[in-house]
This record gives structure tokens, C-alpha cells and sequence, in this order.
């Protein structure tokens, strides 16, 4: 078995990559949402830009135990309320594009580069996921229970940004591709959901 510092430093390789995929995912759908008018692909763009900074704060907690920092727990309280914040902030503002897209009836335009990016999302996020997991359980296994439930709380939204790319995905087709224009701005709001989820999560400290 590896020994604990070995496997914190998987995960902190495991963090850089999904600090990468995921600013590559944001800003592809951000730019692409825009372009077409896409409630769905700037929602789950917006999402990505989120799960980044969260993917930040656990590298730099994971950096700390390699580097046995003290624990700042004041720091990492607040980091978790921005976080929160930053979720609840997305759910307002998907609410508000949701209802403007579904009143005027608006039909976002294709996007070859929105399709792409959720169909890549869909095979690296649960890919992402599972090694997280494999990961956290070996942490724990070896009594950083702390640190490797904090992993495994990632690999959950590295799931369930897995899902979301899925349900933007259907969106984007359909709303744009097969002209049913109340689809997209639906999908958008499957984010909501997952952002209030989320905001709550942070908001309480659930991850520590």
C-alpha cells in the first residue's frame, strides 16, 4: 500500500487535472452559451467556473497536509461560504435567464462547439469521479479519514457535473437542433437544482 503522503500526492494530481479540464469545460460552454443564446451551455459553464474554484480549495487543503501546514480553520470556513455563495448566486441567475428565455419564447442557435464539450464532459467527468474514489478510500484506509473524506466529497461533484453535462447535452439538442426551444432553458434549470444542492453543502461545512 502506498503510504499516506504518496497518495495525497495522487490526489493533488488527480485536483491539477481537474482544475484544468475544468477550466477548459467553462470556458468552451460560457463562450459557446453565449454565442447561441444558450440558457443551458451558460448555466453549465457557470457551473464549471464554480466547480474550479472548489477544486482550488481542495488542492491547497491537500497541499497543506503534504506540507504539514497548521490548519486554518477560519480560512477554510470561509472558503466554504464563498463557495456557497457563488452556487446560490448561479441559481438566482439561471432562474432569471430561464424565465426570459421561456416568456420571449427564445430558440438558442446551434453550437457544434456546446455538443462537444458536454460529450466530453460526459466520459471525463465519471472518469474523474472513480479515481477520486479510488483514492479517498485508499487515504482512508490509511487512517486520513479527514482529508479522504474530502476527496470523496469531490469525486461526488465530479459525478454529478458527469450528469449535468448529460442533461445539458439533451438540451442543447434538443432545443436547438430539433426546435423544441422550452428545452433548453428547462435544462438550464436541472442546474439549479444541483447548485442549490451544492450552496447548502458549502454553506454548512459538510466536507470537513
Amino acid at each position: 500500500m502506498e503510504s499516506t503522503s504518496a497518495t495525497t500526492r495522487r490526489a493533488v494530481r488527480l485536483e491539477y487535472l481537474t482544475i484544468g479540464w475544468a477550466g477548459t469545460e467553462a470556458v468552451v460552454a460560457l463562450a459557446a452559451g453565449l454565442v447561441a443564446g444558450s440558457v443551458a451551455l451558460v448555466a453549465f459553464g457557470a457551473d464549471s467556473g464554480i466547480e474550479l474554484i472548489s477544486a482550488v480549495v481542495v488542492m491547497l487543503r491537500l497541499r497543506g497536509l503534504i506540507n504539514l501546514a497548521t490548519p486554518d480553520a477560519r480560512r477554510e470556513h470561509r472558503d466554504h461560504r464563498i463557495l456557497a455563495v457563488l452556487f446560490f448566486a448561479l441559481a438566482i441567475y439561471i432562474v432569471i435567464s430561464a424565465a426570459i428565455a421561456l416568456i420571449n419564447r427564445d430558440q438558442p442557435s446551434r453550437s457544434v462547439a456546446g455538443l462537444v464539450i458536454c460529450i466530453a464532459a460526459a466520459v471525463a467527468m465519471p472518469v474523474f469521479a472513480y479515481a477520486k474514489r479510488v483514492t479517498a478510500t485508499s487515504l482512508i484506509d490509511e487512517d486520513s479519514k479527514s482529508v479522504g473524506r474530502l476527496v470523496r466529497a469531490d469525486a461526488t461533484e465530479s459525478a454529478l457535473c458527469g450528469w449535468l453535462s448529460v442533461s445539458t447535452l439533451l438540451g442543447v439538442v434538443l432545443g436547438s437542433w430539433i426546435g423544441w426551444w422550452w428545452a433548453d432553458p428547462i435544462a438550464g434549470l436541472v442546474v439549479v437544482v444541483f447548485a442549490l444542492r451544492e450552496g447548502r453543502e458549502e454553506w454548512r461545512c459538510d466536507r470537513d
